[in-house]
């Protein structure tokens, strides 16, 4: 008797390896595959505009980066001591104007480089709710959507649930605009399987189905739009508070390793995994705690780790160990 659904995502037609360039955007589950990526020496730029939630704010920073647009001091405003951006993250901003606008203007400029050569975006939406400004908020404008809300008065905004056709229509358009600027681009979407327990859990899971809806709809019109369904691996195949952290909301480390697993199952090459098997055996090593490190054999270990490095560098040039053959040769 089975107790357990477990579900096997299809394999990619196109599967990635270590060639592959990949923008990361959207909210904090994008982050934790990201830092798997980059771990495993995936050549990834990771969320220009910070943490994004809603399709609209992901698809106007998309806009940005196509644009290669530069911000000036009319779009930033001026709260708790710092310039801030309506449409950024909070590391973006700083006590001094210049300063925001330099780092704002040269993280779009890097992901306008990135995005027009890259081989894959991987986009995972967690949620159809959009905040726009009141009158109230510095720089409103009308229907003027934010992605970060910089713990601002709540009266500075309105908060509106996209309805399905809504947000179909706004990831269509930027898929239509990323064909143009980068032909050969794929587009991997995701539903982040965070609950956003402060909408409510009803509404919560009426944004999700509006985000898995619209993304589907996607799938189904553009042949480089991809689904990976992370969302229905923890919410259906794990399906179970253990895997969740103390706030009950966010999948635990367990969950996102499972869902890495499933990930690297079915989306990397046979070679790129044994690969990444080997970059992994190298990472476990550093972290582990010698209890003797003065020991013939923790150094006869060290050298085994400088010969695996340097074998992998010598077949992929491309590849940066510098940092772990400075760890090893320091040991």
């Amino acid at each position: 008797m089975d107790f357990r659904l477990e579900l096997h995502p299809a394999n990619f037609k196109q599967k990635l390896n270590h060639e592959d360039a990949l923008l990361l955007m959207g909210s904090c589950f994008t982050e934790n595959m990201g830092a798997k990526l980059q771990t495993h020496k995936f050549k990834t730029l990771q969320n220009p505009h910070g943490i994004l939630f809603n399709p609209l704010s992901v698809a106007d920073a998309l806009d940005q980066y196509i644009a290669d647009r530069i911000y000036n001091s009319d779009d930033l405003f001026f709260f708790n001591e710092r310039y801030q951006s309506w449409q950024h993250h909070s590391k973006y901003s700083s006590a001094t104007a210049s300063i925001a606008l330099a780092e704002i203007n040269l993280s779009i400029n890097t992901a306008h480089k990135f995005l027009k050569t890259a081989s894959y975006l991987f986009i995972t939406l967690g949620s159809a709710f959009v905040y726009y400004l009141t009158d109230n908020a510095p720089l409103y404008a009308p229907n003027k959507g934010v992605a970060n809300n910089h713990k601002a008065p709540a009266n500075w905004f309105y908060k509106k649930l996209l309805d399905t056709d809504e947000a179909t229509a706004i990831l269509q358009d930027i898929m239509l605009k990323l064909k143009v600027f980068n032909p050969s681009l794929k587009v991997i979407f995701t539903i982040s399987p965070v609950r956003h327990s402060r909408e409510g859990l009803i509404d919560n899971n009426r944004s999700k189905a509006i985000l898995i809806t619209a993304v589907h709809k996607l799938v189904e019109q553009f042949e480089q739009a991809i689904y990976f369904p992370a969302y229905e691996l923890v919410i259906d195949d794990l399906r179970d508070y253990r895997f969740y952290a103390e706030d009950l909301v966010h999948p635990n480390y367990a969950a996102t390793n499972y869902v890495w697993e499933k990930f690297l199952n079915v989306a990397f090459l046979e070679d790129t995994r044994i690969l990444m098997r080997k970059i992994n055996e190298i990472n476990a090593a550093m972290a582990h705690k010698p209890f003797n490190p003065g020991s013939e054999a923790h150094k006869s270990f060290v050298r085994m780790q400088v010969q695996k490095i340097n074998e992998l560098q010598t077949i992929y040039p491309q590849m940066d160990f510098s940092a772990e053959l400075a760890f090893f040769n320091g040991q």
